[in-house]
């Protein structure tokens, strides 16, 4: 008997699915002034929640706007073109102006609920406000889509919103990875020193190495040295970060609040030799990463090249 579950459009919503860490993204852009995007936390019905610090991604609709995610089921392994739009709500009119951000009118993230898999992706937009973007999840399960943008209309604020995805097939769950201060990724090392504090600013400093020297050229991607997102195991609260002021490695420092304590998964995008790297941590806010004595490398690589 076949022990993993049939995942169908049905079932989707119930599965989790794990892969490997993974980042996508294309083309040097000038750097940018560091900044942060939180969004209010909300419930699961969409309404904000006091005193809440940080966290988007929680609701499709925030801030009088809405993600339509004209896709919802993709097939595991399969390249498939994924579709959305973000509508206005009250007159279901598709957004086309947009404020650029860290080089990009909108940032798209696709995150299975396990955090195992994550993409950082580049969709275009048509004239008519509908984005797309070719995707090719390599498990099957549940998968959370945010939309990261800033709408140009007077007085809208920058939103992450979010909206589940389904990829059919077989079902094979795995765990979490335990948390760690270092990852490998294509060959590089990366350290992190410092941990989330729930409800407190804190800095995390990424140091990239490779073959056991520092690596003190980075190259700018959207905008920056370093391109950090946190999510938080569970409801996948999003956290959207962007380093302090620095040069080109080998370290680069963010600050970041976590919205509350539990685990969360740090995936740090960098790019060096013409190529974007990924890599991965597991953190528990409110608990600082324990480095790894003796060891050189994590069990298993946090991303690829691409």
């Amino acid at each position: 008997m076949n022990n993993g579950l049939r995942i169908t459009a049905y079932a989707a919503a119930l599965a989790a699915t794990f892969g490997v860490a993974y980042g996508v993204g294309n083309g040097v852009d000038p750097l940018v002034a560091a900044e942060a995007h939180p969004a209010p936390e909300r419930d699961g019905h969409g309404t904000e929640q006091e005193g809440a610090v940080g966290a988007g991604g929680l609701g499709v609709s925030d801030g009088g706007y809405t993600l339509e995610l004209q896709t919802p089921v993709v097939g595991a392994g399969v390249r498939t073109e994924v579709r959305f739009a973000v509508v206005e709500d009250g007159t279901g009119r598709k957004v086309t102006a947009y404020r650029r951000e860290h080089g990009k009118e909108l940032h798209f993230i696709l995150a299975s609920h396990d955090l195992g898999t994550y993409r950082h992706l580049h969709p275009v937009r048509a004239a008519d406000g509908t984005w797309s973007v070719p995707v090719d999840l390599p498990a099957a399960g549940d998968y959370r889509a945010f939309a990261d943008f800033t709408p140009t209309a007077e007085g809208a604020r920058n939103l992450t919103l979010g909206a589940d995805l389904a990829a059919s097939g077989d079902y094979r769950p795995k765990a979490l990875p335990a948390a760690r201060a270092t990852a490998m990724t294509d060959g590089y090392r990366v350290d992190l020193d410092g941990g989330l504090k729930p409800g407190r600013e804190s800095e995390l400093e990424l140091t990239v190495s490779r073959n056991g020297k520092p690596v003190t050229d980075l190259q700018p991607y959207l905008g920056a040295y370093g391109h950090l997102v946190a999510l938080r195991s569970g409801d996948l609260a999003y956290l959207h970060v962007h380093p302090a002021a620095g040069g080109p490695g080998p370290a680069v420092s963010f600050a970041a609040t976590a919205p509350s304590g539990g685990t969360y998964r740090l995936f740090l995008d960098f790019r060096h030799g013409g190529k974007v790297h990924t890599a991965a941590f597991t953190v528990e806010a409110g608990t600082p990463a324990q480095p790894e004595e003796g060891r050189a490398q994590s069990p298993a690589p946090a991303g690829h090249a691409h």
